[in-house]
C-alpha cells in the first residue's frame, strides 16, 4: 500500500491490501458489456486503470473466465487471473483469485463500475483500521437515492441500514417502505464494491447459496444470513453500474462531461 496512509495515520496497523475485479465475460442483460468501448477503452480496461491509479493497493488483479479479458488487460500491462467457468458470483471469482496470495484485507472492485473514486475506497479501508477486535467482515458502499424511477427500479439494489450504518437488509424491492408518505423516508443505492476480511472471504466461498441470497440475487446477503457484520460507508460520490446499453450511454455521457471540465 502506498505510504501516504500511514503518514496521515501512523498509528494504523500494517494490512496488505489487494483489489480484485472479478470480470465475467457473459453477461445476460448485456453480452459482453466489459468489453464494450467506453472514451476509447474496455469498460474493463478502464475499471482496472482506474483502481489501479488510487495507490491504495499493494496490488491490483483482474480475475476472469474469459481469454478475451485475460489478454485485454495482460495486453495493456496490467495483471490478470484466470479462474473457472462456474463460479456462481464475484465473491467466489475473488475467492479463487486470493486463496494463494499474501492479503489481509480484499477489495472487491465492480468490473462493471469505472468511476468508482479513490475517497470512497479509502472509507472502505478505514473501516478494517478502525476495527480493532475484527468484528467486521465486510464493508461497503451506499449512496443516497433521489430519483423515485431509480427507487422502483429492481435493476438498483437497496439497503436499509442500523443506527450504526451496519446492514439489516439488501433487496430490490423498495426498502423502507413508507406506508403513510407523510415523512420523506431517505433510501440507499447499495454500490457493488466490497472489502472483505480475507478469512471471511474464504469461509463465503465454502458456503452454499441461501434462500434469500437465491430469491434476490445478491450475494452480500448471504453474510447477513449468516450473522456476519457488514459495515455501510456512505458516499455522494455518482457512480455508473453498467447493466445495459442505456446505462453505457449515460456513462460516456458522464466521462465527456468529466473530460470537458
Amino acid at each position: 500500500m502506498s505510504t501516504w496512509y500511514y503518514k496521515i495515520y501512523p498509528s494504523f496497523v500494517f494490512m496488505k491490501i489487494v483489489s480484485i475485479i472479478p470480470a465475467r465475460y457473459d453477461s445476460q442483460r448485456f453480452p459482453a458489456k466489459l468489453m464494450q468501448s467506453l472514451g476509447g477503452k474496455s469498460v474493463i480496461l478502464r475499471t482496472y486503470e482506474n483502481a489501479l491509479a488510487t495507490g491504495l493497493f499493494d496490488e491490483v488483479f483482474v480475475a476472469t473466465d474469459s481469454p478475451l479479458i485475460f489478454d485485454e488487460i495482460s495486453d495493456n500491462g496490467g495483471k490478470a487471473v484466470m479462474t473457472k467457468s462456474t463460479h456462481q458470483c464475484g465473491s467466489d471469482r475473488i475467492a479463487e483469485a486470493v486463496e494463494e496470495m499474501d492479503a489481509d484485507i480484499v477489495i472487491n472492485v465492480q468490473g462493471d463500475e469505472p468511476f468508482i473514486d479513490k475517497k470512497s475506497l479509502s472509507n472502505l479501508i478505514q473501516v478494517f483500521h478502525n476495527d480493532s477486535h475484527k468484528e467486521i467482515s465486510l464493508a461497503s458502499l451506499m449512496t443516497p437515492i433521489k430519483n423515485s424511477e431509480e427507487i422502483q427500479n429492481p435493476s438498483v439494489v437497496k439497503v436499509i441500514v442500523d443506527l450504526n450504518n451496519f446492514a439489516l437488509y439488501f433487496s430490490r424491492s423498495v426498502i423502507p417502505h413508507n406506508r403513510d408518505q407523510e415523512e420523506q423516508t431517505l433510501h440507499y443505492k447499495h454500490i457493488g464494491v466490497y472489502a472483505f476480511r480475507k478469512e471471511a472471504l474464504m469461509e463465503f466461498s465454502k458456503q452454499e447459496m441461501t434462500p434469500l441470497e437465491a430469491a434476490e440475487k445478491v450475494e452480500c446477503i448471504r453474510y447477513l444470513e449468516h450473522g456476519k457484520k457488514i459495515k455501510m460507508v456512505a458516499t455522494d460520490v455518482l457512480n455508473f453500474g453498467i447493466d445495459t446499453p442505456e446505462d453505457l450511454q449515460q456513462a460516456k455521457a458522464f466521462l465527456n462531461e468529466i473530460k470537458s471540465k
